[in-house]
């Protein structure tokens, strides 16, 4: 028997015309997904055509009390899965009045690098491994741990199935559906090293698509939890100790690299990485020193390393891309909390141009 709130949240609103549009956009701290909801006359698959809006900044701390309007402009839409029917999710940046951006928009940033002729060439393709884990909302412990206590050690967890081992797949499995829903490309989902963390992967997408999809991906999955009253974190090392960090693993290729031959300018590539660490280092996420240790898959934050299937290193070939000569590869330094405008467009920047 349907309650009378999900009869009203499930109103077939087809006759009216009208739609529903969830305007999406990054708060102050970098990692606090801020939306709000305005109606439109009728369906809109363009984002050119949707209309500018503006937010209180001073309430996100991006800008001051007395001048505090910050404008959005729309750049992605994607079919709201909460909604469902014609109703949207449009992902924006934001400027100030004027028309420039504010200082917190990497979104505009990594749009001049992926606009660069050079690197529109290149066809740049990313793909972003997010971890994450689920927490118990009024403790703040992750799911499936035993109250102020700490489950087996690290081992049965990955990839696992059974009630004592698999902390949370309802929720992982509805983020699954919902993204596919929603026209991401999201590749697959699994369970990580430590229980109660999990993993989605956006698969290939090219330039600035890749983050556009990647934050939708993340408020989608904060919806859903707070739905179910658990708590999303996106902390590189949520619980001290000898357990695993969290991560978004970025894997990238360039046309050249994809062609025969491509493994030569990997190497290149990898080899301006190294020269770059400490850059990229101080863009790839707050809180980092505490997962990159050199323990737990991981390098070591001071020292740059690459290997062919070394999840120890910094940056990591697969052997696919060694063995057929060309491909991808893997940056295992960004964090969990990233921005992926910021890291995608430092990897294109510092290979490519």
């Amino acid at each position: 028997m349907t309650s009378p709130l999900s009869e009203l949240l499930n109103l077939d609103l087809s006759d009216t015309k009208k739609i529903i549009a969830e305007y999406i956009w990054i708060g102050g701290s970098g990692m606090d997904i801020r939306s709000k909801a305005r109606t439109l006359p009728g369906p809109v698959s363009d984002p050119t055509k949707l209309p500018k809006w503006n937010y209180d900044g001073s309430s996100t701390d991006q800008a001051a009390g007395d001048d505090s309007e910050v404008i959005l402009y729309p750049q992605a839409i994607f079919k709201d899965p909460f909604r469902k029917g014609n109703n949207i999710l449009v992902m924006c940046d934001a400027y100030t009045p004027a028309g420039d951006p504010i200082p917190t928009n990497n979104r505009n940033k990594a749009v001049k690098i992926f606009d660069h002729p050079n690197v529109k060439a290149e066809e740049p393709w990313f793909g972003i491994e997010q971890e994450y884990t689920l927490l118990k909302k009024d403790v703040k412990w992750p799911l499936g741990w035993p109250l102020g206590g700490f489950p087996g050690p690290q081992g049965p967890y990955y990839c696992a199935v059974g009630a004592d081992k698999a902390f949370g797949r309802d929720i992982v499995d509805a983020h699954y559906k919902a993204c596919l829903y929603s026209g991401l490309s999201i590749g697959g989902a699994n369970g990580e090293v430590m229980p109660g963390q999990w993993e989605f992967q956006i698969s290939p997408t090219v330039g600035i698509g890749a983050g556009d999809q990647l934050w939708v991906a993340r408020y989608i999955l904060e919806r859903i939890t707070e739905i179910c009253g658990v708590i999303v974190s996106f902390d590189p090392k949520p619980i001290q100790g000898d357990w695993n960090g969290a991560a978004a693993h970025t894997n990238f290729s360039t046309k050249s690299m994809r062609k025969d031959g491509g493994l030569d300018l990997i190497k290149e590539a990898i080899k301006k990485l190294e020269v770059k660490h400490k850059q990229h280092i101080a863009a790839y996420g707050e809180g980092n020193e505490r997962r990159l240790t050199g323990k737990h898959e991981t390098a070591d934050i001071n020292t740059f390393s690459w290997g062919v299937a070394n999840r120890g290193a910094s940056v990591r070939v697969g052997r696919d891309t060694e063995k057929e000569g060309k491909g991808y590869f893997e940056d295992r330094r960004p964090s969990s909390n990233m921005d992926p405008y910021l890291v995608t467009s430092m990897i294109a920047e510092t290979t490519i141009l």
